[in-house]
């Protein structure tokens, strides 16, 4: 589907939006859903396992949730994510979830066709982002229900496509073939275009204050538009934001495009750049950092009959799954990690040994065929704890040191680097450094994610940017929703604003709402 196919201001060469969405992942499926008109309401049966939220809920049972005051409804409460809007929503769609209980979402859903706010969704793939490139072997680390988007229960999609799911945790390739299927069954296609590069996205002015009520009743200026809304009302466009990039035609060629938005909402996910060690030879085409590449070469037979083992690095659960994809395939391993076993940090210990035994193998691997155990290294796997990467050497040997500085060489077949993955926001200025809870460092899940308002999910130190999911450090689909439900109601309260600002207009009013 071309890029600007549709236009949304008539007679404007440019595209001109109230929202542009960067990514097309699940936290961007999930923004273009809420944005579209659906509104959450509690259902009218429904009985929240915890009082005290109960009864905030019942004091404004006709309001949908976007509608309402979400800071009053998430004070107190406590869950797997530092967002409070996040634990709230993922609450009201899995009560009590992290004590294993499995219960319905409390909440029902409504198409209100009057509260759609034009958006674009940006992707470089199908809708699901990431998904669709991940290891298609490997279960995932959550419940196929933890997976879901809201509106469509996941085991009632794969029942309906006759997927036969064997278990709770399901692989890849059916969530993203669910998040697909998601975007065309809730009719959001329209708003969504594929295989998008972005190659920049600049602030067009700065003011002092961007939604300040006094600047929104001045004269319009060139800088802002007027654009017809759904229903025939008006509202006004700011272009803060211009986002420029390409779409990948069927023929391989680029075609080059600009728009505006008077917002940007990244939803990016964090699997663009791989995590790298920083050593001397990591950039030799033996040293790999993806599984998909380390599959790709396996099912070339690139690896069968090797005599020398493959080398693992990192010490979680996609070092994990690529120990078990060797192990699976008869290719010996070494595992290198900086960490103790014993390390509490490390993910096994928080994962239920009965609903992860592949995982619980691998860690017990770690633990018991260690190099110190036995002087030879095991013929199957060999763990190096507590050893940090110093090269990589032409001859495909490795260089490690051990916590005491021992140093020691390996031979090896290939090497596989996983020690996760960073958000490349090249396209912002300063690749986006700025705008973390540290300045001037890289954005990353873990260590530096955005800063936002933890209600409104906007940037704090960016007017009109908003960012959701892995970049502010919700990893997890469970907790990403509420990033949605925090922008949509921001964003619903100031095109509100903006709506009596033009009837106060329209009827010869003074310009005060």
């Amino acid at each position: 589907m071309p890029l600007i196919e549709e236009t949304v201001l008539p007679g404007d060469p440019l595209l001109t939006l109230p929202v542009v969405i960067i990514g097309n992942g699940p936290s961007g499926i999930c923004l273009s859903y809420l944005l579209s008109g659906y509104r959450p309401y509690l259902s009218p049966e429904a009985m929240h396992p915890n009082p005290i939220l109960h009864a905030k809920l019942e004091e404004a049972r006709h309001l949908s949730i976007v509608d309402q005051d979400l800071e009053y409804l998430s004070e107190g409460l406590e869950g797997r994510s530092s967002n409070p809007v996040a634990v709230l929503f993922d609450t009201l769609l899995h009560p009590d979830a992290d004590f294993g209980y499995d219960y319905p979402p409390i909440l029902h859903w409504k198409l209100e066709q009057h509260h759609y706010i034009p958006h674009i969704v940006l992707g470089k793939g199908p809708p699901g982002g990431a998904w669709h490139s991940m290891e298609g072997s490997m279960l995932t680390i959550s419940f196929g229900d933890w997976m879901e988007l809201p509106g469509l229960a996941f085991k009632e999609w794969a029942a309906n496509k006759r997927r036969n799911i064997k278990s709770d945790r399901v692989m890849p390739e059916e969530i993203a073939c669910y998040y697909k299927h998601y975007v065309k069954v809730m009719g959001l296609q329209k708003n969504f275009r594929d295989h998008v590069y972005i190659t920049s996205v600049s602030r067009l002015y700065r003011g002092t204050d961007d939604e300040d009520e006094g600047q929104l009743n001045e004269n319009i200026s060139t800088q802002h538009l007027q654009m017809g809304m759904e229903g025939g009302q008006k509202s006004l466009i700011k272009r803060n934001w211009e986002v420029r990039g390409y779409q990948r035609a069927t023929d391989g060629s680029h075609v080059p495009f600009c728009l505006f938005a008077e917002n940007v909402a990244l939803a990016t996910g964090t699997f663009d750049s791989p995590g790298r060690l920083q050593v001397e030879g990591e950039d030799f085409p033996f040293v790999l950092h993806s599984m998909s590449d380390f599959g790709a070469a396996i099912s070339k037979g690139k690896l069968r009959g090797k005599a020398d083992p493959v080398l693992i690095v990192g010490a979680g659960l996609t070092a994990a799954d690529a120990v078990l994809c060797a192990y699976n395939n008869n290719i010996p391993v070494i595992h290198v990690f900086r960490r103790r076993v014993t390390d509490t940090s490390l993910i096994f210990k928080q994962l239920p040994k009965t609903l992860y035994p592949e995982y619980h193998k691998v860690y017990h691997m770690m633990c018991t065929q260690s190099h110190t155990v036995d002087s030879n290294l095991h013929s199957a796997y060999t763990s190096f704890p507590e050893h940090n990467v110093l090269s990589f050497k032409p001859e495909m040997k490795c260089v490690l040191q051990s916590a005491s500085g021992l140093k020691k060489i390996l031979k090896f077949s290939v090497a596989l680097v996983l020690i996760g993955s960073h958000p490349n926001l090249f396209f912002l200025k300063d690749q986006g450094h700025g705008i973390g809870h540290h300045s001037n460092q890289p954005i990353s899940c873990k260590g530096n994610p955005i800063e936002i308002d933890p209600y409104t999910y906007e940037c704090t130190k960016e007017a009109n940017l908003f960012a959701l999911g892995p970049l502010v450090g919700d990893n997890f689909v469970r907790f990403l929703k509420g990033g949605a439900l925090g922008i949509t109601r921001c964003l619903a309260i100031r095109q509100k604003k903006k709506h009596e600002l033009i009837e106060s207009r329209d009827g010869g009013g003074d310009g005060v709402p």
